[in-house]
């Protein structure tokens, strides 16, 4: 893609129109009014064009009162505690600074005779596009840019912000994405985040734009451009956080195994084979279902249950519920012209429209309920800008909470046509990315409204999204490749989307397209699924990992009980997740910034503060592992390892490489089949402390630490949890007392 900067005017400050108690505006030589302004601390706003398309709520406007000074005259800086941004008006310049360092600023790409070759902000002639361009030093990385299955540092990319209904994870199109990025330097970290529901094209380096510049293009009216500054990268999600919101807390239930049993033909098959897996002890927690498991497929027209006006019947969610397991129903936005409530939505005007005000006719291709094709299916699409069409299909699930059901699955979205319009008179252009996170919103809205109390808080399994998208978790992305190329960019879209401020991401065991998966890659894809804050597995014979033979049951069997062990830890770390918007899958450059030795590495992972993953990624058993700073055991041979160094390590297929944290403890619970057996007033069994305890204990209910004379220190416990070392435990004295559940 070539970009011409001669195509772009640019915007210089001709004088400013005043400043206000949270920033300053200016009049430009384009006749575009200028604005920036602080939102909080470490968080600027720079605003260029008028305002003209609807306002979707992905941020939270908060003005923030700061300093405004002139000084040298034409430069004015905008100060809020440690970090200022510097604006020089001609021509026009930007500095983000964190303690009196520059973090980064506009591009310093120069012509022959000195004059800047890229505008710092410009406005396409032809107007309905907008460029920015800002320097990048030599060697920095830059994370973020949400679900995308390529290398997680993007310098050199071209990377485009623009949802795409499912690509198997093979080139840089993804179902979710967010315009936001980051880099961490010795001096502190920046960050950008772009505020449009527009296409954004980002040159992060690109040596056919510039091998030194950020530069980003954006397909809207308006410029509205967030800059950042945080001293780390867990700083920098927590800033985002500020702008987007965070995201909310989970309930325990939905860490656990998530089966998918959308291709099941009948109700019976699914009882049976719930049935089945619990006879069979594969622990889990909640069943998927989709429209053919209750009813026939041609009487759904290819519909969601919502969408048929069909709930499922509540003796089948009884029965399931009965097996412990939630009920999650998958559904989508498009409703079937052929279906009984198209002329009835269309007449509410509930439809997005077409050029001529007639509803927006889509095809689409649906599924039988054994997987196979049929004819493809024309639908209307769910129009959510309008607030009565949000709230009749928010209201309308009420019947499916009435009957049982625990959480809602969004399906598809993802591909809105252009020339399709809403009712808010946004085109399909722009209402194209936003979309997802609007069904989703609603979506969230109902389970919300409609849960039982024992299932809250509220939960829904997320396809794709737009930046927003993490306040109504959790996410899955997009389906893998079976294979273990399929394997690795399931991993790095998942670390992806935790450095853009998806803090959950639910790992699809085993892929979603292509030749079913050996057993060999079906275990090592459950193996790293273990450590994921979510994860969820198509529950048939050609697909589960249990279902391929005696050896990959009994391996399964043994990892989803470790699974369930982790639970007590998980938990922790999706709070902290909710609290931070640190993901429980954090990447090596977030966990370890500035770190030479991993920052460059996307084939492992820490889960949560505890652990680190160093994932299988190929057949053999073998992986190269790199240590971080500290020391660390292997949890298999409790082998004590140095930091900054690299490992060959192999691993038999009933083992896995994970590592635990010298100074961390690991809490863990009882093997249970799914969560309704933990005991929430006791739900510790174990506590595995690796080496001598240094980080905090708090927050594992049963256990605290106390320093006592020279350094020593007593572990209070509960009676019945047992306590494991692993290497020294010198100095640490064991005290079993009883203790207050409640502290």
């Amino acid at each position: 893609m070539s970009l011409d900067p001669a195509e772009y005017l640019r915007l210089d400050g001709q004088g400013s129109l005043g400043a206000t108690a949270s920033g300053i505006a200016f009049a430009t030589a384009t006749g575009d009014v200028l604005e920036a302004s602080c939102c909080a601390p470490g968080v600027f706003r720079v605003r260029a064009g008028p305002v003209t398309g609807p306002d979707y709520a992905i941020v939270h406007d908060n003005a923030h009162a700061c300093s405004v000074a002139q000084s040298p005259p034409g430069t004015w800086t905008l100060a809020v505690e440690d970090v200022a941004l510097e604006i020089v008006a001609t021509p026009l310049r930007l500095r983000l600074l964190y303690k009196g360092v520059a973090l980064i600023q506009s591009a310093t790409d120069a012509r022959h005779d000195g004059t800047p070759h890229w505008p710092t902000i410009g406005r396409s002639r032809h107007g309905g596009q907008w460029v920015a361009a800002l320097s990048l030093a030599s060697g920095a990385a830059v994370y973020g840019f949400g679900e995308k299955s390529g290398p997680l540092d993007k310098r050199g990319l071209l990377v485009e912000s623009q949802v795409e209904e499912d690509s198997g994870g093979n080139n840089s199109a993804s179902p979710g994405n967010v315009p936001f990025a980051w880099s961490a330097g010795p001096a502190g970290t920046w960050g950008v985040f772009v505020h449009s529901p527009g296409r954004v094209m980002h040159g992060v380096g690109v040596p056919q734009w510039s091998q030194r510049s950020y530069i980003f293009t954006v397909d809207d009216d308006a410029l509205d451009v967030f800059l950042l500054a945080a001293d780390t990268p867990a700083g920098m999600l927590e800033r985002y956080a500020i702008v987007t919101g965070r995201a909310p807390a989970v309930p325990l239930w939905s860490l656990g195994l998530w089966l998918g049993c959308e291709s099941h033909a009948s109700a019976e098959a699914t009882l049976a084979s719930v049935s089945e897996l619990r006879q069979r002890q594969i622990p889990f927690d909640a069943v998927t279902l989709g429209p053919g498991a209750v009813t026939p497929p041609e009487e759904l027209a290819g519909a969601s249950a919502t969408q048929g006006g069909v709930a499922y019947g509540s003796p089948v969610i009884e029965k399931i519920n009965a097996e412990h397991a939630r009920v999650c129903a998958r559904e989508s936005p498009y409703v079937p012209v052929a279906g009984p409530l198209f002329h009835e939505l269309a007449a509410r005007g509930y439809l997005l429209i077409d050029g001529t005000g007639q509803p927006y006719i889509q095809p689409r291709e649906r599924s039988t309920a054994d997987g196979g094709k049929v004819a493809t299916v024309e639908c209307g699409i769910v129009d959510f800008t309008r607030a009565d069409a949000f709230d009749w299909w928010r209201d309308a699930h009420a019947m499916l909470f009435d009957d049982g059901v625990a959480a809602l699955a969004s399906d598809e979205g993802g591909d809105i046509p252009e020339d399709a319009y809403a009712a808010n008179g946004d085109s399909g252009r722009h209402l194209h990315n936003v979309y997802p996170l609007l069904y989703q919103r609603c979506l969230y809205e109902a389970t919300t409204h409609f849960q039982r109390p024992e299932d809250a808080p509220p939960v829904i399994v997320a396809s794709g999204g737009w930046a927003g998208s993490q306040g109504q978790p959790v996410a899955t992305g997009g389906a893998a490749q079976r294979d273990w190329e399929g394997l690795a960019s399931t991993l790095r879209s998942a670390l992806s989307a935790g450095m853009s401020g998806v803090p959950y991401r639910s790992i699809a065991i085993g892929g979603g397209w292509g030749p079913p998966p050996s057993p060999e890659l079906a275990l090592r894809w459950l193996q790293l699924a273990v450590f994921a804050s979510h994860l969820h597995v198509r529950n048939d014979s050609a697909h589960a990992p249990w279902a391929l033979g005696e050896a990959a049951e009994a391996i399964t069997r043994k990892w989803l009980a470790f699974r369930y062990r982790l639970l007590p830890y998980l938990q922790q770390a999706a709070d902290h997740a909710a609290a931070t918007s640190l993901p429980v899958m954090r990447a090596m450059p977030l966990a370890f910034p500035g770190n030479a030795l991993t920052r460059h590495v996307e084939t492992q992972f820490m889960c949560g503060d505890s652990l680190l993953v160093a994932p299988i990624l190929e057949a053999g058993g073998e992986v190269e592992i790199v240590l971080p700073p500290g020391a660390w055991y292997d949890l298999n041979s409790r082998q004590r390892f140095p930091g900054q160094r690299v490992l060959r390590y192999r691993a038999a297929l009933d083992q896995f490489p994970v590592f635990g944290r010298e100074g961390y403890a690991l809490p863990l619970g009882k093997a249970v089949a799914h969560t309704g057996e933990i005991d929430p007033l006791r739900p510790l069994d174990a506590l595995w402390m690796f080496g001598r305890p240094q980080a905090p204990l708090a927050g594992y209910v049963q256990a605290a630490i106390g320093a006592g004379p020279g350094g020593a220190m007593t572990l209070d416990v509960a009676p019945d949890l047992a306590v494991e070392f692993f290497g020294d435990a010198a100095g640490v004295a064991i005290a079993r007392r009883p203790l207050d559940p409640e502290a």
